[in-house]
């Protein structure tokens, strides 16, 4: 097909195959970020602050002879913003007892060595509450079985996580504590039916209040576990086992 050109020429521009296929749209224009905080994270490369936040925990066992004094102090990640966050940063364990002065030093580097390196460090609850001592166990406060020393400082570090928010207890529903009190009620009206509490027997009953002659539960670890009706039942967790 001709063209007949019936005016001047006063310019030119050679049109490419590919100049043909691209259209010739406005530019778009990128919409603007609003500006978002940088969220810091835990790493181990995070400076020590000049001032910490911290809980002490005495720990009184039959083991020792004086107490242990267990303190954790956390660093305040991101302060002032919705992802505010407090997490462990380090912890000392103080006590005048010195016969066990190394490996409490190494234990508190080792642990607060896990603690700076950020991460999960949730984990290291259930590693020491699974120490053992061979000389064997013993009951806290409460009814509750530590199976050493080191598995009270694991259930120190835990409650703090607690504290902080790190852990979540699963929350226990009113119909699981109606039941649990409705049960402890029932075992102690069926107590008193047999006999009575001798002096002896109450000075066995722990300060949490379970049953004397009350068994250890194995899942919450407390002296709380009776027999039911055939069943083994705890009354400060509510598991339960029958057969």
């Amino acid at each position: 097909m001709t063209i007949k050109i019936e005016k001047k020429i006063k310019g030119y521009e050679v049109v490419k195959p590919e100049d043909k296929a691209a259209p010739t749209a406005a530019p778009a224009i990128e919409p603007k970020e609003s500006p978002v905080a940088e969220v810091i994270q835990m790493h181990e490369s995070l400076e020590r602050p000049e001032a910490l936040i911290g809980s002490t925990f005495k720990i009184k066992s039959p083991l020792f002879e004086h107490a242990l004094y267990v303190t954790i102090n956390d660093i305040v990640l991101n302060a002032g913003t919705k992802y505010e966050q407090r997490r462990p940063f380090e912890i000392f364990i103080n006590s005048k007892n010195m016969d066990h002065f190394q490996w409490i030093v190494a234990l508190t580097r080792i642990l607060s060595a896990v603690f700076r390196k950020g991460g999960d460090v949730t984990f290291i609850v259930e590693e020491l509450k699974a120490v053992f001592d061979p000389r064997g166990g013993y009951f806290k406060a409460g009814g509750v079985y530590m199976p050493s020393i080191v598995a009270e400082i694991g259930a120190v570090i835990e409650q703090h996580m607690k504290n902080i928010g790190l852990i979540h207890d699963p929350e226990m529903s009113d119909g699981q504590r109606a039941l649990i009190a409705e049960k402890r009620a029932a075992y102690e009206k069926s107590a008193q039916k047999k006999t009575e509490l001798s002096p002896t027997d109450a000075d066995t009953n722990d300060s949490a209040g379970f049953p004397p002659g009350a068994t250890l539960c194995a899942k919450c670890n407390t002296k709380a576990l009776v027999l039911m009706d055939g069943c083994q039942t705890c009354l400060n967790c509510g598991y339960s086992k029958c057969g």
